[in-house]
C-alpha cells in the first residue's frame, strides 16, 4: 500500500495529527528521586501519629494539664512555619538535596531531644527542633521533585509528599498497641 501513488505523484502518507498521542514513558530515575525526596514527608505523618498515641503517657508521666498537652500536640504546625520560611533560602544556598539531608538531621535531633525530655520545657524544645525539620522537609520535597521530574509526569510525582504524609500516619496507627494504664 505504501507503493501506491496519488494522482499528484506523492506517496500516500498517514497524517500524524490523527494518530493517538504516544504516552510518554515514566522516567525511572525521576520516579526513584521523587520517592526518596518524598520520604521526608513521612516525618510529619509519623510525628503526628506517634504523638497522638504518646499524649496520654506524656500527660501521666510529666503530670501536665490538658491545656499543656493540647499545646504540645498542636505547636508543631506553628514551629514548622519557621522551618518553611527558612527552607527556601537554605535550599538556594546549599542546594535542594543537602537541604533534604539537613531537614532529616534537624528532625532527628528534635526526636532525640523529645525522647530524652525529662520535663515539659525540655519536651517543647525538642518539639521546636522537630518542627523546624518538618517545615524544611515539607517545602523542599515537592520543589526537588518538581525539578527532577520530566514535564510529562511532574503532576503525578509531586503528589507523592502528600501521599507519604498519610503513609506515615497510617504506619504508626498500624503499629499502635492497645492502651493499658496501671
Amino acid at each position: 500500500m505504501a507503493d501506491r501513488k496519488e494522482v499528484s505523484g506523492q506517496p500516500n502518507t498517514v497524517v500524524s495529527a490523527f494518530d493517538p498521542p504516544q504516552k510518554p514513558k515514566l522516567n525511572k530515575f525521576a520516579f526513584a528521586y521523587a520517592i526518596l525526596a518524598s520520604m521526608t514527608s513521612i516525618l510529619l505523618g509519623y510525628d503526628i501519629g506517634v504523638m497522638s498515641g504518646a499524649g496520654l503517657y506524656i500527660q501521666k508521666d510529666l503530670k501536665i494539664s490538658d491545656v499543656k498537652l493540647e499545646v504540645l500536640m498542636g505547636i508543631l504546625n506553628v514551629y514548622s512555619l519557621i522551618g518553611s520560611a527558612a527552607a527556601g533560602r537554605t535550599s538556594d544556598w546549599i542546594g535542594r538535596r543537602y537541604t533534604i539531608v539537613l531537614a532529616a538531621a534537624i528532625f532527628f535531633a528534635g526526636a532525640l531531644l523529645m525522647g530524652f525530655a525529662t520535663n515539659y520545657a525540655f519536651l517543647m524544645v525538642g518539639r521546636f527542633v522537630a518542627g523546624i525539620g518538618v517545615g524544611f522537609a515539607l517545602i523542599i520535597a515537592p520543589v526537588y521533585t518538581a525539578e527532577v521530574s520530566p514535564a510529562s509526569s511532574r503532576g503525578f510525582l509531586t503528589s507523592f509528599p502528600e501521599v507519604f504524609i498519610n503513609a506515615g500516619t497510617s504506619f504508626v496507627h498500624q503499629l499502635r498497641l492497645p492502651h493499658h494504664f496501671d
